[in-house]
């Protein structure tokens, strides 16, 4: 397997709008084109259960 070493990023398209994907080692970022907030996911919480709660958090962040 190749290590993941360094930043990865790639353009995606979800219903329409466009996205970038960036996966690091320290875990992975989903930001809308052009934009430079998003949904950021570490992989210690992806591994540890807490993805879900971590995701619900920063959502509810970016409504206030």
């Amino acid at each position: 397997m190749t290590p993941l070493d360094k930043p990865l990023r790639r353009e995606l398209e979800i219903d329409g709008q466009p996205y970038t994907l960036t996966v690091d080692p320290d875990g992975l970022k989903l930001v809308e084109k052009g934009r430079r907030k998003g949904i950021t996911l570490r992989w210690q919480d992806l591994v540890s259960g807490d993805a879900a709660l971590a995701t619900a958090l920063q959502a509810s962040l970016r409504e206030h």
